[in-house]
């Protein structure tokens, strides 16, 4: 199901019904300063499998939880001042960041990951969901091969993303798309890896560094 939503000022309605719908296990698609993402709440064992299984097989990279605050960040990550300062400077942002997971986070969320990366979008329909949800979500940035993975790679991975919201209708396992209605950039989030309080750019994307 497709629901229009006001970028700047999404109806907190529309945004407390997509939060019951993590809540109960299911996937949202929404827009966020970079490309589109498919939440699911990182509380809920059937939103993590039912997102986990659009996962291209053979991935292996740190998951990504989108929260709406370092503070929640830290809730599942071991943030150490130094990897505080980096985030302080560049959120919320076009930025992913890989930190270690806190044992807590593999305990109550069963992610088995030594690491997870983190994102904080500057965007207002995603960071209202999740303050609506109450935790953080796995994110996962949609793609046209779950549509079809058949489909040749690419020349350029932005060519892999969608722009307009109608075009996520077909996304297996969707439950609802908030779509502003208006086009979304197609870039990918620079990816830093401050595990060590030192920046590592594994990624350069949408966010400039340094």
């Amino acid at each position: 199901m497709l629901e229009y939503v006001v970028a700047g000022n999404p109806d907190a309605r529309i945004i407390r019904r997509a939060a019951t719908v993590l809540a109960d296990g299911g996937l949202v698609v929404v827009p966020t300063d970079t490309s589109w993402s498919i939440l699911c709440s990182i509380a809920s064992k059937d939103g993590v499998a039912r997102l986990k299984r659009l996962v291209a097989t053979g991935r292996d990279r740190p998951l990504t939880v989108m929260c709406a605050s370092i503070a929640q960040a830290s809730e599942l990550c071991e943030v150490s001042s130094a990897a505080f300062r980096v985030m302080k400077r560049l959120t919320p942002g076009p930025y992913v960041f890989i930190l270690p997971s806190t044992n807590k986070a593999a305990r109550s969320f069963d992610l088995r990951r030594a690491e997870l990366g983190v994102r904080i979008p500057a965007h207002r329909v995603p960071t209202d969901l999740i303050e609506a949800l109450g935790c953080a979500a796995l994110s996962l940035t949609a793609k046209r091969a779950m549509l079809d993975p058949d489909l040749p790679a690419p020349d350029y991975p932005e060519e892999a993303l969608f722009s307009g919201g109608w075009e996520l209708e077909d996304l297996p396992g969707v439950d609802l798309i908030l779509d502003p209605g208006e086009e979304n950039e197609r870039l990918l989030g620079t990816v830093l890896d401050i595990r060590s309080g030192e920046v590592e750019v594994h990624r350069l994307g949408a966010g400039p560094y340094p």
